[in-house]
């Protein structure tokens, strides 16, 4: 029986080969439990800038292999952290870090960035390889919002103002990152997320933000330009990567073959990797050709799968 054609995955024909390590452990006092990091990297090449990726609600190191396999394929440390609300360590629901998970996420990450000497050293191979003053942040859905606080946006949430911006991030990548919260947050929104309450006034940090025009949340009584707004109405330098039929899942960036995607689209998900990559090649490694080539590319295709738009403030 003749199955149907499926295009050639883009992590089969990498151009470099990658080594990864899991479960490398971070102790963490005071969280519970120790941090637990997966690390990719080409197994060549120096001075490799850094992306520190954070997933979505429930999901774990192990997820995201789409994007993280071909970011380390093309030249890029990536480190994935597993947080306490991954499925995966089994946190009770009625545990007390759950009522300030967000937070605890965000100083996950900045753990991270403490030691990334000690992260370097476990992966075989890499010490002496990696350009720790690189760095970029990048995170899909909660973890979208996570990486939109260390990028300068802050949770206003029971009338505080928290800022936990992080200087040492050049560059953020948002994919299907909530708006602001607030008022704009259904029945379910409030239930589930009561602390979302977020301001980018000040997310300052140059980002590119990816949504899909067809991720209807439930989270919000808005549309899919819900998430628009980290683009909307952050000042400064950002790029709204607005892919064309992407669900929440964005057509498949969160595995391989994952039954949780709902608007399973390799073409989709080709897009994303593309489009990210020239986007921190170029904000980390100012390679501009890169990123005019991609953006030439979508706007010279007959049948585009997304639309770039850029602002400077």
């Amino acid at each position: 029986m003749i199955g149907i054609s499926t295009p050639r995955e883009a992590n089969m024909d990498a151009p470099m080969p990658v080594a990864s390590v899991r479960a490398l452990r971070l102790q963490s006092p005071g969280r519970g439990e120790d941090l637990q990091l997966r690390v990719s990297a080409p197994v060549v090449g120096s001075d490799l800038p850094v992306i520190l990726f954070s997933h979505g609600f429930g999901s774990s190191m192990d997820a995201y292999g789409p994007l993280a396999d071909y970011w380390a394929a093309h030249g890029f440390v990536v480190i994935q952290p597993t947080y306490l609300d991954s499925r995966r360590l089994g946190l009770a629901l009625e545990d007390e870090w759950r009522h300030s998970i967000w937070r605890i996420r965000v100083h996950d990450a900045k753990r991270i960035l403490d030691h990334l000497d000690q992260i370097e050293r476990g992966l075989p191979g890499l010490a002496g390889r990696v350009d720790r003053t690189n760095v970029a942040a990048a995170g899909h859905s909660f973890g979208g919002q996570t990486t939109s606080m260390l990028l300068g946006a802050h949770m206003l949430a029971g009338g505080l103002d928290e800022d936990m911006f992080d200087p040492r991030i050049k560059a953020g990548v948002l994919l299907a990152s909530a708006g602001r919260g607030g008022d704009d947050l259904s029945e379910i929104g409030r239930a589930i997320t009561p602390y979302l309450h977020t301001s980018f006034d000040h997310m300052i940090t140059p980002t590119l933000v990816v949504a899909g025009d067809a991720d209807h949340s439930a989270l919000t009584t808005r549309g899919p330009d819900w998430f628009y707004e980290p683009y909307q109405l952050a000042p400064g330098s950002k790029t709204l990567l607005n892919v064309f039929g992407g669900e929440h899942m964005l057509g498949g960036i969160s595995g391989y073959a994952v039954t949780e995607t709902t608007d399973e689209c390799p073409e989709r998900v080709a897009l994303i990797q593309k489009v990210t990559l020239a986007y921190l090649r170029q904000q980390l490694l100012g390679d501009e050709k890169a990123w005019s080539s991609i953006c030439a590319a979508l706007s010279h295709d007959p049948v585009p799968k997304g639309r770039l738009t850029t602002k400077l403030s």
